[in-house]
């Protein structure tokens, strides 16, 4: 029961999907989900610490980066079992689309400093 209520708790924060949202277009690093969502750095790394202990995200060191993209998680989990029932909902969302724009758009070396 301790891992459905991670996944719940995981979903159960607006920003949260959001960020699951735009990593279904590609990875991206905690400066480039911080410019997108307009948060502090330091509420990003919380969501994305959420994400991952719920087993719907993963990281991965590519130079200096950590770029975080969506688990490939088994169909045989919670998460892997929504994730697919997730990418089918929001898509008239304007805050998700608007988000997914950006996510477009953004340039890591830009903002974060190259």
């Amino acid at each position: 029961m301790r891992d459905l209520t991670k996944v719940f708790k995981a979903l159960s924060d607006m920003n949260r999907i959001r960020i699951l949202k735009m990593l279904e277009i590609r990875p991206l690093c905690v400066c480039e989900i911080t410019d997108v969502l307009q948060l502090a750095t330091s509420t990003v790394s919380k969501h994305l610490s959420i994400l991952r202990d719920a087993g719907f995200t993963m990281d991965e060191k590519v130079g200096k980066w950590v770029n975080y993209r969506l688990s490939q998680s088994k169909t045989d989990t919670y998460e892997g079992q929504l994730m697919p029932l997730l990418s089918n909902w929001l898509l008239g969302d304007e805050t998700i689309q608007k988000d997914a724009e950006k996510v477009r758009s953004v340039d890591r070396d830009t903002i974060c400093g190259a």
